[in-house]
């Protein structure tokens, strides 16, 4: 890496922190840790949010995915995006993974869905920044259904009461820019990215992304432990960083 990685994470002061040759890794609140990196320093972001409640991260109160309502956790997770603002630099980007949520009847009263794409994007032009792209992650309906049973997806259904049926839950990478000049562009040759290759980067869908290939490798296994690993693929995070950065850029998540 380029940059002093160094230099730049100097102000942040965690217990627990690796520091390499090109990477800084912290164990630490990402509400603290962003405060202390400096303005415009930040490349690239890419990263995959709480899905409010949906899924339980920690036992930590200190947790976003613990929150006690919707409104609760919008409110925490502002803070998140102000940071986020501050430390990107001019006309650079940041990618958020996410999906719309699905509701149940004991929780919110009626079964359907929740727009947390569309809260998100509300939630980061809010604070100044351009809505760029969207790219939708196709997901296997088959799997979703065996995994969650969701009632919608279930095949009985169709003979049960079709207004109940619904489509699988795709991914979504929204992308969006901080408004200004980029002063380091980012520029490739045909060799690093030729027709072809851009031309299935473009596409508004990615059909051939391994929904397995995560970091969820192993189940919690105490009590205390991570009951929950990021979903975002790998497959999606090389594609953002080899699109969305040069070699040797700062990328943080």
């Amino acid at each position: 890496m380029n940059k002093d990685v160094k230099e730049i994470t100097k102000d942040i002061k965690v217990l627990n922190q690796h520091i390499g040759r090109n990477f800084a890794i912290y164990n630490g609140d990402s509400c603290e840790v962003l405060k202390g990196l400096p303005d415009n320093s930040i490349d690239y972001s890419i990263f995959s949010p709480p899905f409010v409640d949906l899924y339980t991260y920690s036992d930590s109160n200190r947790d976003l995915g613990n929150c006690r309502n919707k409104g609760e956790f919008y409110h925490h997770f502002d803070y998140i995006i102000q940071e986020l603002h501050r430390i990107l630099k001019d006309g650079r980007l940041v990618s958020v993974h996410c999906m719309d949520l699905p509701t149940s009847k004991m929780k919110d009263g009626f079964i359907g869905l929740t727009d947390f794409p569309g809260e998100i994007i509300r939630m980061f032009e809010k604070v100044g920044f351009i809505y760029h792209s969207r790219v939708t992650i196709w997901k296997d309906p088959v799997v979703a259904m065996q995994r969650t049973k969701a009632l919608g997806l279930l095949h009985k259904q169709i003979k049960k009461d079709s207004a109940m049926c619904r489509q699988g839950i795709a991914d979504y990478i929204l992308t969006f820019r901080k408004a200004g000049e980029n002063e380091e562009r980012i520029t490739n040759t045909d060799d690093t990215f030729p027709v072809d290759l851009w031309q299935e980067y473009a596409s508004p869908v990615w059909m051939d992304i391994n929904q397995s290939n995560t970091l969820q490798k192993t189940s919690a296994r105490e009590q205390r432990d991570e009951k929950h690993i990021c979903p975002l693929q790998l497959d999606v995070i090389e594609r953002c960083v080899k699109l969305w950065s040069n070699k040797g850029d700062v990328v943080l998540s």
